[in-house]
């Protein structure tokens, strides 16, 4: 019988073991739903938000379910279609923590469906492609929410009444922690779970945390047994944009940046993301609030 000699035989199995463990990287086809992980409490929101409907053809966003991690969703899947990306997802939703960013670095999540800080997503580094903004530098201004039944923090008109005030966030978050960091506050908590920090001003150990606007009638939040309240007539300027964040390791991350970049731009120039966001209720006119910090902003905008 006819055998090559042990060199050949094993350069012929290790020929071939390269090119079975090579099939895994190649793209996934349409039929292969993609994996994403999305925060329950968002994807429930967008689950009635849709109420059914196919997410392609919304072009009017006033809802009461509609907020800007949903906005964020379907301005995501809207972008990626107008710009040829195939892929369908698989959402799988429960309690979203910072893992997601490491999983976006190796290549095991393809792309976030909330949009990143650019100071964030620029921690990752070459990992990552960064799209263009989301939401511009100067367009996110946040509410403050506390406890309803905390009457100091419901007062809050000024920003030294800050000085009597505590807050929470976290530096996993830059922009939200740098923010919080330059307010004139009694104390500065760090928790790096939202819905922890949400449960704390709840239950008044907080005085407030930062928190989008969206639309409500009385500027009320609930979730599950968390009831918060925003603070009228007053905002904080978060200076920073958001972008979307797609991994490079990942077989369709080249293809889902180019489509979602193309799609932006469709989207941005005929008005449906501002559209988008202002009818969530997220985008506010400054001009109608006391923007507490803008001294501050302006003077970090203008540092070198």
């Amino acid at each position: 019988m006819w055998l090559l000699p042990t060199s050949r035989l094993l350069g012929f199995f290790a020929f071939f073991a390269t090119l079975l463990f090579s099939f895994p990287i190649v793209a996934a086809s349409p039929a292969e739903p993609i994996v994403i992980f999305i925060r329950d409490d968002v994807y429930e929101d967008y689950q009635q938000f849709l109420a059914g409907r196919d997410v392609l053809s919304i072009h009017e966003f006033q809802h009461k379910n509609m907020r800007r991690d949903v906005a964020d969703m379907v301005l995501l899947q809207q972008s990626l279609a107008l710009g040829g990306f195939k892929g369908s997802f698989s959402y799988v939703p429960g309690k979203v923590n910072f893992r997601n960013t490491k999983m976006l670095e190796t290549g095991e999540l393809l792309l976030s469906f909330d949009s990143y800080w650019l100071s964030d997503a620029k921690l990752m580094g070459s990992a990552v492609y960064i799209s263009d903004p989301v939401i511009r530098r100067g367009e996110y201004f946040a509410g403050i929410y506390t406890s309803p039944t905390n009457q100091k923090t419901m007062q809050l008109k000024t920003l030294e009444d800050l000085r009597e005030l505590s807050g929470i966030s976290t530096p996993k978050w830059q922009t939200d922690w740098n923010t919080m960091s330059a307010l004139p506050l009694k104390k500065l908590v760090r928790d790096d779970e939202w819905l922890s920090q949400a449960r704390v001003v709840h239950m008044g150990w907080v005085d407030f945390m930062l928190m989008p606007f969206f639309t409500s009638n009385d500027g009320s939040y609930k979730l599950e047994q968390i009831q918060l309240q925003r603070v009228p007539g007053v905002a904080v300027l978060l200076d920073d944009s958001r972008h979307f964040v797609i991994s490079k390791a990942h077989p369709n991350g080249t293809t889902a940046f180019n489509a979602i970049q193309k799609g932006m731009k469709i989207l941005r120039d005929n008005g449906q993301i501002e559209k988008m966001y202002r009818q969530a209720g997220f985008l506010i006119e400054p001009k109608n609030y006391v923007i507490l910090n803008s001294a501050v902003g302006l003077k970090a905008k203008d540092t070198p």
